[in-house]
């Protein structure tokens, strides 16, 4: 193949030079398009044109047809430095590269040609287009240069490339299968959730959805408390100052929401970080006391444009499984230790194998440089003890500390980051933050901040996509359902059904005047796990005729058997 495909940097370069490609395939086609950018994304690459009309989808196949001929021609990409004067020969008539020329810090300018398509470029890209094996355009969207909507509105062409047509067909079985597994269309389907326009970017969680969440969180404390957790809850609202204080007004003020009470100004929380400071604060601590773990399921607000929300993975409102650990620094190693160990149960629960990723000092930064190498090397010495790999992303940890990120995969192979320790040495020194040491003098104690879930809102979207909402029984809003074949069996699959939930199993009963095979259908389009008829005989032996919403017929069982089998399942869960 001649391709690393396991290598980002590799694939970016594909998908770069794919764009490339594609807009060589424009200009072919549409002589009369000004041409703006083509960078590779997360999966594939786009390219912004400005053209007289808008692409149709008839365009698109002619495009992605013209494609294909290009890179049978094995075309190099050859790259030469210019002067700006140069470039601006080059790109007469294209505007938007003229822009871009005009910006550029010195006098020279990279280009990058394959056959006769020329392009400002850094680059890198690949040798020659006869890597390019396959090629799918999927989509057109609007797209304002530069982002800015007060500028013109360009037409974005999406596509995606590989080197290799049987990569490309696995991928589209891939996208086919997510899309029947998308969480918004689940959650409507199941009833777990809806967005309302009366509060954009906020989850209206149903009561079946509740049941889910309910589920999440009773786990989450359970692992807490034996990890020596204590929970707190802190207000919604604070005064302008705490946040002035905390740094995130300078900071985070743009994802804000703020208010006026008493003609005062306050801002709704986007973290819980400061609130939980305040309840430290509010004792005098030993020692003896640390570390302090202390948990909260916090409900914090930012602010989102509305073209960027996305169901449950992006909100205005969310609630974070938070925990900010107060410690000293001796004590740093053993609770990023005892931190990862927790995540590590948590995501195998769940089936999520993942990766982990260590971000460093960002360029807006709060505290010395000297603060901030302490702080790295705490987190790279906690991660090599317990012997983990981690990629690290130099400038990418938060504005008041490095960070350790993990990211989950699920079972259509994407990456999702959920949980992260961050190490903060700031907080605690703008907050003055003391304990008092073995010699009688006061100290400040090191602070950790953690979530495992990460939003619970944007977790539960993950599970409905990665179990296709068919979730395993612990998790299920409706774990069995009884069918009574005919009337005479309802009052049987009553009592079957009231002492199932008894037993702490989530059980209802499907009386309705409809077919037994109907209402198996029913059931497992409602994705319960199991499906329980009864009729005369099971009526007789005090049996259930277990199925599985799979369809797999397992047969009679006694409904005692059955129901301490079901407990089994929760309990492990499996």
């Amino acid at each position: 193949m001649g391709i690393d495909w396991g290598n980002q940097e590799e694939r970016e370069k594909f998908w770069h030079s794919s764009s490339h490609v594609m807009a060589a395939a424009v200009k072919q086609l549409y002589p009369n398009t000004k041409f703006a950018i083509g960078p590779s994304i997360e999966e594939g690459f786009y390219y912004d044109f400005d053209v007289e009309k808008p692409f149709t989808p008839a365009d698109l196949e002619k495009t992605e047809k013209r494609m294909l001929e290009i890179v049978k021609k094995k075309e190099k990409f050859e790259r030469r430095e210019v002067s700006k004067k140069e470039a601006l020969k080059i790109f007469a008539g294209q505007p938007y590269k003229i822009e871009l020329i005009n910006e550029l810090p010195d006098e020279k300018a990279s280009v990058y040609t394959n056959g006769e398509f020329t392009d400002l470029c850094k680059g890198p890209h690949l040798a020659s287009t006869e890597h390019i094996k396959a090629v799918k355009l999927l989509r057109t969207a609007g797209a304002y240069w530069r982002g800015d909507e007060h500028n013109k509105m360009l037409q974005r062409i999406y596509g995606i490339t590989f080197p290799e047509q049987k990569m490309l067909e696995e991928w589209l079985h891939r996208k086919e299968e997510a899309e029947r597994r998308n969480h918004i269309v689940l959650g409507k389907q199941l009833d777990l959730f809806s967005m309302q326009r009366e509060a954009p970017g906020c989850v209206f969680i149903h009561p079946k959805g509740m049941v889910i969440w309910n589920e999440l969180v009773n786990f989450w404390r359970q692992q807490h408390e034996k990890a020596g957790y204590v929970e707190v809850s802190t207000p919604l609202i604070l005064k302008k100052e705490l946040w002035l204080r905390s740094g995130h007004w300078d900071h985070y003020k743009e994802s804000m929401y703020f208010t006026k009470i008493d003609d005062e100004d306050f801002a709704v929380k986007p973290m819980n970080c400061p609130g939980g400071i305040l309840v430290y604060k509010t004792k005098r601590h030993s020692y003896r006391d640390l570390p302090i773990r202390m948990a909260e399921l916090g409900t914090v607000h930012r602010h989102e444009k509305s073209g960027v929300l996305n169901g449950l993975f992006r909100v205005r409102k969310f609630t974070q499984d938070d925990a900010h650990i107060y410690c000293t620094e001796e004590q740093i190693e053993q609770e990023i230790v005892g931190i990862i160990g927790m995540i590590d149960h948590f995501y195998k629960t769940f089936g999520f194998p993942y990766h982990v990723e260590l971000s460093t000092r960002p360029p807006n930064a709060m505290g010395g440089k000297e603060t901030w190498d302490k702080a790295e090397a705490a987190l790279q010495e906690a991660l090599r003890k317990k012997g983990m790999q981690f990629k690290i992303n130099p400038g990418e940890g938060a504005f008041y500390g490095p960070k350790i990120d993990f990211h989950i995969r699920d079972s259509l192979g994407r990456t999702w980051q959920c949980a992260t320790i961050q190490l903060d040495f700031s907080m605690p020194e703008k907050f003055e933050l003391q304990y008092v040491d073995k010699d009688d003098k006061p100290r400040r104690p090191v602070m950790l901040h953690r979530v495992v879930y990460g939003s619970m809102e944007r977790f539960l979207g993950i599970l409905i996509e990665h179990y296709g909402g068919a979730f395993p029984l612990w998790l299920s809003p409706m774990q069995a359902v009884v069918i009574a074949i005919a009337d005479r069996h309802l009052d049987y699959a009553e009592k079957t059904a009231a002492k199932m939930r008894e037993s702490g199993i989530r059980a209802s009963v499907d009386g309705r005047q409809e077919t037994v095979s109907a209402k198996v259908r029913d059931a497992q389009l409602e994705k319960i796990n199991y499906i329980l008829c009864v009729g005369d005989r099971e009526q007789k032996e005090g049996t259930v005729a277990v199925r599985t919403r799979e369809g797999k017929v397992e047969g009679a069982i006694k409904a005692d058997e059955f129901i301490k089998r079901a407990q089994r399942e929760i309990s492990e869960k499996k």
